[in-house]
């Protein structure tokens, strides 16, 4: 069956997005970095004939908007709720293996994915830790027959792996993909900015 990546964003809108980050470097340039993350990750990981490559978007209306941003890459709406909800949908919706990721990670490449893909030959669920305590990937080998999860996540908090983890089955095998950092505030902005060209 298939494998499918899918990228959960919100289309960028000046005061909208990454709300932590645009307190400290301002609306202007946090919506600048999302949208150029957008269009760095899709250029470096929709183009891989490993998987199907699909754009979750939030709002809903911006999914033909969305369809502009890369020839090739279907776009549907997140729908609404919280973030687990919307991630859980997102990730029901996706026929076959599927691995979900934010926009938010520079360091992000398709050898990350490979191994995410890989990991769920042997695990129903991989995770990918963010060095902050959140995570930046989530995948699941039967999408549609998720647990529940995502319940009392402490979004936005170095808790939201461990509480993630915590609302899962205990029979569930889980495995873990690489440890990665992603931009939520203006230090880790700042530490990865010289090197990523933002």
């Amino acid at each position: 069956m298939r494998r499918h990546l899918v990228l959960f964003v919100r289309a960028p809108r000046l005061g909208r997005g990454k709300r932590r980050l645009a307190r400290e470097i301002g609306e202007v340039a946090a919506a600048a970095f999302e949208r150029r993350m957008i269009a760095l990750l899709l250029r470096r990981l929709a183009g891989n004939r490993c998987w199907q490559t699909r754009l979750a978007v939030t709002p809903d209306r911006a999914k033909s908007e969305a369809l502009l941003w890369r020839r090739g890459v279907s776009a549907f709406g997140q729908g609404a709720g919280d973030l687990g909800v919307r991630m859980r949908r997102a990730l029901v919706s996706t026929p076959g293996p599927a691995v979900l990721i934010g926009g938010d990670i520079p360091a992000l490449g398709a050898r990350h994915i490979a191994r995410a893909f890989s990991l769920l030959k042997s695990c129903d669920l991989v995770f990918g830790r963010a060095r902050d305590g959140g995570f930046w990937l989530v995948g699941a080998r039967r999408p549609q027959r998720l647990p529940a999860l995502f319940k009392g996540v402490r979004w936005s908090s170095p808790f939201a792996l461990a509480d993630a983890l915590a609302s899962l089955p205990q029979e569930v095998r889980v495995g873990f993909a690489d440890t990665l950092e992603d931009v939520d505030d203006g230090e880790s902005y700042r530490r990865l900015a010289p090197r990523r060209g933002f």
